[in-house]
């Protein structure tokens, strides 16, 4: 599989996420630069669910691994970050990194919200289980909430204030997703709903294991899609405070948290059986929703 190719295949992944990666109606220059942060994104999250395309040797090879270390996720990351140090510093060698390098230099921005993604991806390695809700905002922390700052410093809006909406709504998409995803994360061998929630709802892992959901495992998703309810409801602000395209774009995030969440709603909080997923009307009507609140 060429660069090209393997470029192609992770970004052909933003049809299926939540919410519009890089809708047509963004200038051009924003579309690149915010397909070059998904791309990164996406492939950072790929090297560590092991989901890269063709086995990953040819990552591995690209990053100056032997292509044996494709299957050593925490070699992968560890080689990934020295190839993002290069987009800083040097000349990075990913096909992905090196359209990223255009968008820094551009934008000025830092290591670190991209760091942030990677220490997620580390982590997942290392953990497994979450005891607390704290527990997990820490790890949203690191795996969403600088996808939201990047998209900010892109379009020149980062202020202290959106950046704190900013993280209440990447943080809500991320548990939203979590809530979608529970039989497919346990296949994986990981649970991101707080052991201290499954605890109160009389919920063990087995009862997430059943082809369906039972009554305890439904009130424990309700339980946890509220609080996604209400981090959207603390990050909605953010779309008001910006205008033009960029406020459309921040709908169609907050829209798109709010459309998965009917979803999982509608589906009876059974999100065993399949993981349920946002119509297209579903995402336009939440979408206008979101436009016309005041806050």
């Amino acid at each position: 599989m060429t660069g090209d190719d393997t470029s192609r295949a992770v970004l052909d992944k933003a049809a299926r996420e939540n919410f519009p990666v890089a809708p047509g109606f963004l200038p051009r220059a924003w579309r690149q630069d915010l397909m070059a942060v998904y791309g990164y994104a996406r492939l950072v999250d790929d090297i560590g669910d092991g989901d890269l395309a063709g086995g990953g040797r040819d990552d591995a090879v690209r990053l100056g691994l032997d292509p044996a270390a494709a299957g050593d996720r925490i070699a992968m990351l560890d080689a990934f970050e020295a190839d993002l140090h290069r987009v800083f510093d040097g000349t990075p060698t990913h096909p992905l990194l090196v359209a990223l390098q255009p968008t820094v230099r551009r934008h000025r921005l830092t290591p670190d919200p991209f760091l942030g993604l990677i220490a997620a991806n580390r982590q997942d390695q290392l953990v497994a289980r979450y005891g607390t809700y704290d527990d997990l905002l820490a790890y949203c922390e690191l795996s969403a909430n600088p996808v939201g700052r990047l998209v900010l410093s892109i379009t020149g809006t980062s202020t202290p204030e959106r950046v704190r909406r900013s993280d209440a709504v990447c943080t809500a998409l991320q548990i939203v997703e979590h809530l979608q995803d529970v039989a497919e994360d346990l296949a994986r061998d990981r649970v991101y709903l707080p052991a201290e929630d499954m605890k109160r709802y009389a919920v063990d892992e087995a009862d997430l294991a059943a082809p369906q959901a039972g009554p305890q495992v439904k009130a424990l998703v309700a339980f946890e899609a509220e609080r996604a309810r209400e981090l959207l409801n603390e990050g909605t602000p953010l779309v008001g405070s910006v205008r033009g395209r960029l406020r459309l774009l921040l709908a169609g995030f907050v829209g798109g948290g709010r459309a998965a969440l009917k979803s999982v709603e509608r589906a009876g909080y059974d999100v065993l059986a399949g993981s349920p997923k946002a119509t297209k009307t579903g995402l336009l009507r939440e979408v206008g929703s979101t436009l016309r609140r005041k806050g």
